[in-house]
């Protein structure tokens, strides 16, 4: 299959885009003449839907509201060759497609992200810049470095990633879920820098910095207790083993002084504390081989699509 063949899709998932959503499929028309442009609406109440439309791009509607159902649904709709996720705000620079989808198939990549750099200071909020920042760093330290701006929202991926994501998400989060799937599965990435621009006038953003800030950092945990479960399990199980001995150490002193026991209650306590702590270990071993089950399941369903090639031969 030669590079002009390939079925490019660009996936834009949109909620009260009305001022941005025409000029978003407009640039990604004259950046990627050949793609197909799908306008997924979540619950707009304005014309989004139809401004899209009348842009000339697919549009169809997913009514759970969240964009991860929108990712899930385009990822599970859409079939192509190479995939676009972009935000329909126009604040990803449509030019740096080509440059993003060359890489992704000359390097035999499975996710290009798209690195923010900010052309206006108005672009990036700071705080939305401090949270990506400590959300990049937690996720570095915890599933391996490989990300600079893991909430981008301008990504190229190959069919064998998209088919094979189980997207688990509902919010903003789904960024965060997709650099932890590919971490987790060693998966071939890339970043490429990309200008990033203020919202055009009348397009205002749907992010809340603390709320969605806590949201992802929730979504992180809970993607760090599934897939580390032993690490996180024995950290609770240190934790609750330290309190018992805390609890233990004046009352063995007690009796060690006077060979009596006063305080029965603390030592019941400290004896159930470590209990607990002997629990949350085993549970972390348990759920450790659990998931490396998971992890092979994964793998083999990503193995099971075929790798996006410029050239058959």
């Amino acid at each position: 299959m030669s590079s002009t063949q390939l079925r490019i899709a660009v996936l834009v998932p949109c909620y009260n885009e009305e001022a941005a959503v025409a000029t978003v499929v407009a640039d990604f028309r004259k950046a990627l003449p050949a793609a197909e442009i799908y306008v997924y609406d979540n619950n707009s109440r304005d014309r989004t839907a139809a401004v899209a439309r009348e842009a000339g791009a697919i549009v169809r509607s997913e009514r759970r509201q969240g964009k991860g159902h929108v990712v899930r649904r385009m990822f599970a709709d859409v079939e192509a060759d190479v995939y676009v996720l972009v935000d329909g705000d126009a604040t990803y620079d449509a030019p740096s497609a080509p440059m993003m989808i060359d890489r992704l198939l000359d390097e035999h990549l499975d996710m290009v992200v798209g690195l923010r750099v900010d052309q206006v200071q108005a672009a990036y909020r700071l705080g939305h810049r401090t949270g990506n920042r400590m959300l990049t760093g937690f996720l570095s330290d915890t599933f391996g470095h490989a990300f600079k701006d893991i909430l981008s929202g301008y990504r190229v991926f190959s069919r064998r990633f998209v088919k094979s994501f189980p997207v688990l998400s509902d919010g903003f989060e789904i960024e965060t879920e997709l650099a932890v799937y590919a971490l987790e599965l060693s998966l071939p990435v890339a970043e490429v820098e990309t200008p990033y621009y203020a919202r055009p006038e009348g397009s205002f953003s749907k992010l809340n910095t603390w709320r969605d800030g806590f949201r992802i950092l929730g979504t992180m945990l809970k993607l760090y207790r599934s897939e580390r479960p032993l690490r996180f399990f024995t950290v609770i199980g240190i934790l609750l083993a330290l309190a018992s001995i805390i609890f233990a150490i004046p009352i063995v002193i007690t009796f060690i002084e006077t060979g009596l026991v006063p305080r029965l209650p603390t030592a019941v306590l400290s004896m159930g504390l470590m209990i607990m702590a002997l629990l949350s270990v085993s549970s972390g071993l348990v759920l450790d081989t659990v998931t490396r089950g998971r992890r092979e399941m994964k793998m083999l369903a990503y193995l099971s699509q075929p790798a996006s090639k410029r050239d058959a031969g």
